[in-house]
């Protein structure tokens, strides 16, 4: 289950479900999934589902992964993308084939020490992975082109929305654990925040504060 076929399979499966994005097929079909799952789950990385990483976390469904990417792609590709909440480092190693740089933040420690072993063995040398609370985003970088969020916040945080450059997009499900969760667009133009609903989607919290 770990082999092209079960990929090539998988990339089918996104296609059929409307990803259209020729670059973004690609990418999931070469990304090798498994390498960021326990081993005892490797058969079931190219299912098209989440699978739990540890830590109350998931490494999350392929066609969302592909989804988000593609919306982030839609009106061209971004330079330097913020994506608040590493995992298990697969939505930064997609995003690492796609665009110009990646900047990732994870809160805990143990995962993005993980992540960061993975990215190194595919040498994505274009992630930078930083231990820190992801709410708060990364100023030091800002302005972004693009931001991806792989926890749902009740409210997006106005620290990330200020970090996003005049025509850039925020990627981001909003929504409590236990309630309706959305996938929001955020296009930041020069006088507003203008969004896009893209569907019904559930995801772990965003939490505050670092896990050491």
């Amino acid at each position: 289950m770990t082999s092209q076929r079960a990929r090539d399979r998988l990339a089918r499966r996104l296609q059929e479900l409307g990803i259209r994005d020729p670059r973004v097929l690609e990418v999931m079909r070469s990304t090798p999934r498994h390498l960021f799952v326990d081993e005892a789950l490797a058969h079931r990385a190219y299912e098209n589902t989440a699978l739990p990483i540890g830590f109350g976390q998931t490494i999350s469904q392929p066609y969302i992964v592909a989804r988000m990417t593609e919306a982030l792609l839609e009106d061209g590709v971004p330079e330097l993308v913020l994506e608040v909440g590493t995992g298990s480092g697969y939505q930064a190693a997609v995003l690492a084939q796609l665009v110009g740089r990646v900047v990732s933040l994870e809160r805990v420690r143990p995962l993005q020490r993980r992540a960061r072993e993975v990215l190194s063995s595919m040498r994505l040398h274009n992630v930078s992975l930083r231990h820190t609370d992801g709410t708060q985003g990364w100023p030091e970088h800002a302005p972004y082109d693009g931001i991806l969020l792989t926890a749902a916040p009740r409210q997006l945080p106005e620290a990330l929305l200020l970090q996003l450059k005049v025509g850039g997009r925020l990627l981001a499900p909003v929504g409590g654990e236990n309630e309706t969760q959305s996938l929001v667009r955020i296009t930041r133009t020069s006088k507003a925040f203008v969004k896009d609903e893209l569907g019904p989607v559930s995801f772990v919290p965003l939490l505050p504060g670092e896990v050491p």
